[in-house]
């Protein structure tokens, strides 16, 4: 039994698991190769004669667990993304710059910088290759595929050739929800694409180069080079992968699996779960109780049941403070987006005494538009709710479908 899936079983076991043949590696001996291994058993040899600068953080691991950047030949300098290169800062924050302890290589902070300021990293460290390996979780609100995008556009104003070492998406190839309106582009969704992707970074690198860097960059990157995952489809979502923390808040791959849906809790004055062992999966309020849970129950959403949980949150929201509220359990056939527009519809009905959104409209940001927060505050039910974005999602697809590497 993998790694990934004890971890799944164990934080599922109110439910049948979701990871059954259907949706598993259909052949048990086809093992799932990253791109990172790949470029190892090569020697490495695209790397041979350049310069290289890695974007990366803890999650660019060989199998074996070492860091790539400790496997490679010797690259002129690392740049971290949120949370930085070895993962030590918070959400919204890095590790600034320094001078890797392990390694000796300098460390940029590479969060938050935009293109010209990333360019200019690359010229001081003397980089014309920028190589790129973190791994996603698939909702358009994780900040590395936006840190990729910058330093793909810092690429082309640097002249430097651009290396994905992909890996699988741990949620799967499907994409679902509501396409980024423009007008609402920020740190956490700067293009026009659907919030949960269903594609790798390799995949988003392709469509980024050819759909949106003409426009901001003047030209497409001189050199895309996707090293590709072997042994990956779309329908994978258990592998024999040892799960490394992506981010401080994305302990298993279970919280990746509820993340594109109820992280949408944070643009609301509900607890998401941060300062909870169970971030994203426990949500939550001062004053909430059982009936959320049986409420929620009763709606038989596919894939989804929930518990009744209480918790005391030691940061974030309501730190210190008892909440009520539930703890999300993904099964077969789960949707995350239109379960966590089921949680809010039903919040709001509960307890409009207590729900509401943050006051800057975060969710704005988070959904993509304010369709999601006017269409909640009319009383739209969910159905009409996740039906409303039907047709940008179905162009979204048609869009992605040429810049696709798996099947």
């Amino acid at each position: 039994m993998s790694i990934q899936r004890r971890h799944f079983l164990a934080a599922t076991a109110l439910s049948a698991p979701l990871l059954t043949a259907s949706t598993a590696s259909a052949d048990p001996r086809r093992q799932v190769t990253p791109g990172a291994d790949v470029l190892a058993g090569q020697g490495w040899q695209l790397l041979d004669g350049r310069k290289v600068g890695v974007v990366s953080n803890p999650t660019g691991v060989l199998r074996d667990g070492t860091h790539i950047v400790d496997a490679m030949p010797r690259p002129v300098a690392v740049f971290g993304p949120e949370h930085g290169f070895r993962g030590t800062a918070q959400a919204g924050g890095s590790e600034g710059d320094y001078l890797d302890p392990r390694t000796g290589i300098p460390v940029y902070d590479a969060y938050g910088a935009g293109a010209a300021k990333l360019a200019g990293q690359f010229a001081k460290a003397g980089v014309d290759t920028v190589v790129f390996d973190i791994a996603d979780v698939g909702a358009r609100f994780y900040t590395y595929i936006w840190t990729m995008y910058t330093a793909m556009h810092a690429a082309v104003i640097a002249d430097a050739a651009f290396i994905v070492l992909d890996r699988p998406n741990p949620i799967g190839g499907h994409a679902r929800g509501p396409r980024l309106d423009p007008a609402y582009a920020s740190g956490v969704g700067r293009k026009p694409i659907v919030q949960q992707h269903g594609m790798t970074v390799g995949e988003l690198a392709r469509f980024f180069d050819a759909e949106y860097l003409p426009a901001d960059a003047g030209k497409r990157l001189r050199e895309l080079t996707v090293v590709q995952v072997k042994g990956w489809k779309r329908t994978d979502i258990d592998t024999d992968l040892p799960w490394v923390l992506p981010s401080p808040n994305m302990p298993t791959q279970t919280t990746a699996l509820v993340y594109p849906g109820t992280c949408l809790f944070e643009g609301t004055v509900f607890s998401e779960g941060r300062g909870t062992t169970r971030p994203f999966e426990i949500i939550g309020a001062p004053g909430l109780d059982w009936r959320w849970a049986e409420e929620l129950n009763a709606l038989n959403l596919p894939g989804a049941r929930f518990r009744e949980q209480y918790f005391v949150p030691t940061f974030g929201k309501f730190t210190r403070v008892a909440c009520g509220g539930v703890q999300v359990y993904p099964d077969r056939g789960f949707e995350a987006i239109r379960t966590a527009v089921a949680m809010i519809v039903t919040a709001r009905r509960l307890y409009p005494d207590k729900f509401a959104w943050r006051p800057d409209n975060f969710i704005d940001l988070l959904s993509g538009s304010d369709r999601l927060r006017r269409m909640v505050d009319a009383g739209a039910d969910t159905d009409a709710i996740t039906g409303a974005w039907a047709d940008e999602l179905a162009e979204f697809n048609r869009l992605r479908q040429p810049y696709l590497l798996y099947r």
